[in-house]
């Protein structure tokens, strides 16, 4: 073949290319992309929605709301009673950022719907994370590239296990009884009984500052406790 079929050739082929890529994109499936003449086919990141509510016992209201996932992301600003939803395509796990003014707390999303950011599920990432051998800021870090990491904030049975761990030191330690011990899937609202005035009932016994962020004593407890319990190896999904 000379140089110039050759050409031919590969200009035809990619324009075959990027019209049946117009007819997939079209119908709303596979991107592909062109090179060296073929083409390549790519799943997008399935379409998900997140929803929760940010508080410290108050509305974290007018927060920013970061979602960093395996692939993409994703934000949102919480509404006056700290309520924040978002639609975008992104691969899970997703670990969740509120900020609002000093106070930044963190949370984890391990299939669409509720997950709530709140100074207890901001102490179940430290339990995670030292049950990973690190701490929060390691693992936030780490967690873009670590697959093991992903893996662990993308198993229910893991994260759930962590969130009972969270709710039987706080328990022990405070001596309080929590009245919602799945704090962070259970849609609630400022001002009633439920995940807020289990909140406010930490802030009062002291597993939560002034600002709204967990006591360092809080912190260093669930940090303990995580290390005692390592994540030896990763359960099934």
């Amino acid at each position: 073949m000379s140089t110039h079929d050759a050409r031919f050739l590969r200009s035809t082929l990619a324009t075959l290319c990027v019209a049946s890529c117009a007819a997939l994109v079209g119908c709303g499936g596979t991107v592909c992309i062109s090179s060296g003449g073929g083409c390549a086919l790519i799943n997008p990141p399935p379409n998900l929605a997140l929803s929760g509510t940010a508080a410290t016992g108050k509305a974290l209201a007018s927060a920013s709301v970061n979602f960093s996932c395996v692939q993409g992301t994703g934000s949102a600003l919480s509404d006056g009673g700290g309520h924040y939803s978002v639609t975008f395509n992104a691969t899970l796990p997703c670990i969740i950022t509120v900020t609002s003014g000093s106070t930044t707390l963190h949370s984890l999303a391990f299939a669409g719907g509720t997950f709530n950011t709140t100074p207890e599920t901001e102490l179940m990432l430290v339990y995670l994370a030292s049950q990973l051998g690190t701490n929060e800021a390691g693992l936030i870090a780490g967690f873009p590239e670590n697959a093991q990491f992903q893996q662990v904030l993308a198993n229910q049975t893991d994260v759930l296990a962590a969130q009972s761990a969270v709710v039987a030191n706080l328990q022990q330690h405070y001596a309080v009884t929590l009245s919602t011990p799945a704090f962070l899937t259970t849609p609630f609202v400022v001002g009633q009984v439920g995940v807020d005035s289990d909140l406010d009932m930490l802030a009062t016994a002291g597993a939560i500052d002034a600002n709204g962020s967990p006591d360092p004593a809080a912190v260093s407890l669930l940090a303990a406790a995580g290390q005692s319990h390592p994540v030896a190896a990763v359960s099934a999904p």
